[in-house]
C-alpha cells in the first residue's frame, strides 16, 4: 500500500543499498514470533460448537454462515476444509454434538448400574427449567421439527439419536425389572416411548407459552410418575431414605 508513495525512492537506491534493505527485512524477519502451528482438530469442534449455540438460538434454516464463522473466529476456507457444505455442518452437529449431549445427559448415567428409577428421578430434577430450556427448548426436538420434514438426511441422523435414546432408557427399564427395582408389569420400550414424548413435550409447551411454571410443574409430575414405576415397598423405602 506504500507503492504510490515510496516507489520512486526505492528505485533511485543502488544495488548495494537495495541489498542492505533487503538484508535488515530478513533480519526483521527472523527476529520475528514464529507462528503457532494449526490445529484441524480444534478448528472443526470450533464450527462445529459454534454452530451448535447459534442454531441452537435461531434454527438450522435461520442462522447463516456467516453468523457461524464469526462466533467460531475461523475463515470460510477453513470452514469448506472440513464441511463441504452447510448441510454437511449440520449433520455433523447431530452425529457428533448433539448425540454426544444425549449420551452424555440421558445413556451413559442409566448404564452406570444404578438404580435406573433413582437414576432417571435425578435427571429429571437436575434439568434446568430456567432460561435456556424456557426459551429454546430442546436443541434435539427443535431440529427434528424444523428439519426432519424437509431433509431426509437430517430425519435419518436425528431418529437415530431419538432410537440410541429409547433403546438405552428402554434396557435400564428392563434390567431394573431383572434386579427387582422395576414393576414387572409395565413395557419398558412403552415406558421409555412415553418418557420420551412427555419430555420433549413439556419442553415444547414451555418454550411456546414462555411460562416457567410449565416446565416445573412438568418435572414434579414426572418424577412422580417414575416413582409410580418402583416395585411394591421400594417407594417407601426411597422416601424413609
Amino acid at each position: 500500500m506504500y507503492r504510490g508513495g515510496l516507489g520512486s525512492a526505492y528505485f533511485s537506491l543502488d544495488t548495494r543499498s537495495r541489498t542492505y534493505i533487503l538484508v535488515g527485512m530478513l533480519a526483521m524477519k527472523g527476529r520475528a514470533k514464529p507462528r503457532l502451528p494449526r490445529d484441524p482438530q480444534r478448528t472443526r469442534s470450533r464450527l462445529l460448537q459454534a454452530a451448535f449455540r447459534e442454531v441452537y438460538k435461531s434454527g438450522f434454516r435461520g442462522t447463516d454462515l456467516e453468523t457461524i464463522l464469526a462466533a467460531a473466529r475461523v475463515t470460510k476456507g477453513a470452514l469448506y476444509h472440513h464441511f463441504e457444505s452447510k448441510e454437511a455442518l449440520g449433520y455433523a452437529l447431530v452425529d457428533e454434538v448433539i448425540l454426544e449431549i444425549t449420551r452424555e445427559k440421558w445413556i451413559r448415567p442409566l448404564q452406570a448400574g444404578g438404580n435406573p428409577i433413582d437414576v432417571l428421578v435425578g435427571i429429571f430434577q437436575s434439568r434446568s427449567t430456567e432460561q435456556d430450556e424456557l426459551h429454546c427448548g430442546c436443541p434435539l426436538n427443535n431440529l427434528a421439527q424444523e428439519m426432519s420434514p424437509l431433509d431426509e438426511g437430517f430425519r435419518k441422523r436425528l431418529a437415530k439419536v431419538f432410537d440410541e435414546w429409547h433403546d438405552g432408557m428402554a434396557s435400564a427399564l428392563r434390567d431394573g425389572q431383572n434386579r427387582g427395582l422395576v414393576r414387572r408389569d409395565i413395557h419398558p420400550d412403552e415406558t421409555a416411548t412415553f418418557l420420551i414424548a412427555g419430555f420433549e413435550g413439556c419442553l415444547s409447551l414451555g418454550k411456546t407459552v414462555q411460562d416457567v411454571r410449565v416446565l416445573r410443574s412438568a418435572k414434579a409430575s414426572m418424577t412422580r410418575y417414575l416413582e409410580s414405576l418402583r416395585t411394591c415397598g421400594r417407594a417407601g423405602e426411597r422416601n424413609a431414605a
